[in-house]
Parts: C-alpha cells; structure tokens; sequence
C-alpha cells in the first residue's frame, strides 16, 4: 500500500483532488503545483504537498477564477508577500461586487412601482425631453446609447434619437442604478437581464441569484485561504466545504 506522505502517483493525486489526470498534470505545468521529482525510472512522485496545492487552487478558483487562482498559487510557492496582496485584491474584487448587488437590489426596490412590463404609448419621449425628465444631460443619454444600455430609434437621416416607451422604461432603470452606484461596464452585463424580466419580482430574483451566487464564491475564497495554510505550514487541510 502506498504511503499517504509521498511517492504518490499523478491518478492518486487526480482522485483524491477531484481532477482528471491530465488536469492535474496541466497544473503541475502552469506551477499550480510544487515542483514533482521523478524516480530513477522517470515516474512521477507526488506527496501530500501536491494534494495540498490541488485542493486550495480548487476552492480559489471557485472564487476568483482559474487565472487569478493560478497566479495566487504560483505566488504561494514562490513569494509569500505576492500571495498575501493576491488573496487581499480577490476579497477586495469580491466585496466590490456585493456592493454593487446590494446597491442594485436597493434601486430596483425604490422603483419597484413602475410599469415596466405595461409602458404606455404617451411614455415615449425626445432626447431633450427624457433629460429633462430624468434631471440628467443629454450627452449622458448619447453615452449610455454608445454603450448599449438604452438605445433608441433613430430618424431616417440618423441623426434624431426618438425614444420608445421602452426605451424610456429602460432609461429610468438605468438612471435609478447609476444613482445607486452601478458602473457602466457592470451595467452591460445587467440590462440584459433586466430587459428580459417582465416583472419587478422577476429583477429582484435575478439579484438574489447574483447575491447567493457572490456568497459561494466568498466561502470558496475563504475555504482556498485556509488550504493555502496547510500548503505554505505543511499542516492539515480544512474539511472540504
């Protein structure tokens, strides 16, 4: 029977991380893993270190992605003082898009009372009107036209922007989640959503979804945290979550 410390195979390693064999032997090239010595023969011969270092890369990547999780290991092996500031920007990443969950769930909650799914035909506006109604400029309507978010109809020599009922419905969304903090870039991947949903219950199940789906990859992160200790100490892994 082979000993749990070390001249593990690269299949023991796979099985008890919960990879492939060529998944574990693709970390091992991309530095995932610690260096792996090879016997006389030329085999393979892991040890609990390369179980350790599977199992964390596993969880960070649940949390922050596989090119930033690989950059957190690869940072582990080699320099410590990288890995802390690594795992710092990935909770700061990760706290940033919470926010801006909660911010959204606010807005959505604060003009939860407009028709979205039923505009009324007398709602479509000008570019000068909508402005004025919403209190911003009409560049800022121009902007977030180049962006996608709320384009409008264009009359035949292109140049008037006539908007829809809507279009106005989206531009009052996307007003109301400016005001509430949410960037453009997040915006783009939202709206999307947002037009979709037919109803307010809808948007906010959609946020609630991103809101639990942030929770898991947070515990994921600090799951990855707590593995990295047993990879940078040698000690025992965390039971896995």
């Amino acid at each position: 029977m082979r000993s749990l410390q070390s001249g593990l195979r690269t299949v023991d390693v796979a099985r008890r991380a919960g990879y492939s064999v060529q998944q574990v032997r693709d970390l091992e090239r991309d530095g995932v893993l610690p260096p792996v010595p090879r016997t006389a023969s030329g085999h393979r011969s892991h040890s609990e270190a390369h179980v350790r270092a599977a199992l964390a890369y596993r969880a960070l990547a649940a949390g922050v992605g596989p090119v930033d999780a690989k950059a957190i290991m690869r940072a582990a092996h080699r320099d410590p003082s990288r890995l802390l500031a690594l795992l710092d920007e990935g909770h700061a990443r990760l706290h940033a898009e919470r926010r801006d969950v909660a911010r959204a769930r606010e807005a959505a909650a604060a003009i939860a009372a407009e028709p979205i799914d039923q505009p009324r035909p007398s709602d479509a506006m000008g570019v000068s009107e909508l402005a004025g109604a919403l209190g911003v400029r009409p560049s800022t309507l121009r902007h977030w036209d180049a962006e996608g978010l709320v384009v409008p109809r264009r009359s035949p020599g292109g140049r008037a922007r006539s908007y829809s009922p809507g279009d106005v419905r989206d531009a009052r969304i996307v007003h109301q989640l400016r005001r509430a903090g949410y960037g453009i870039e997040a915006l783009r991947a939202l709206v999307p959503e947002l037009r979709r949903a037919g109803r307010w219950a809808e948007v906010e199940a959609a946020l609630a979804a991103r809101d639990a789906a942030l929770t898991a990859r947070s515990r994921s992160l600090l799951r990855g945290a707590a593995a990295l200790e047993a990879v940078l100490t040698g000690g025992h892994l965390p039971p896995p979550g």
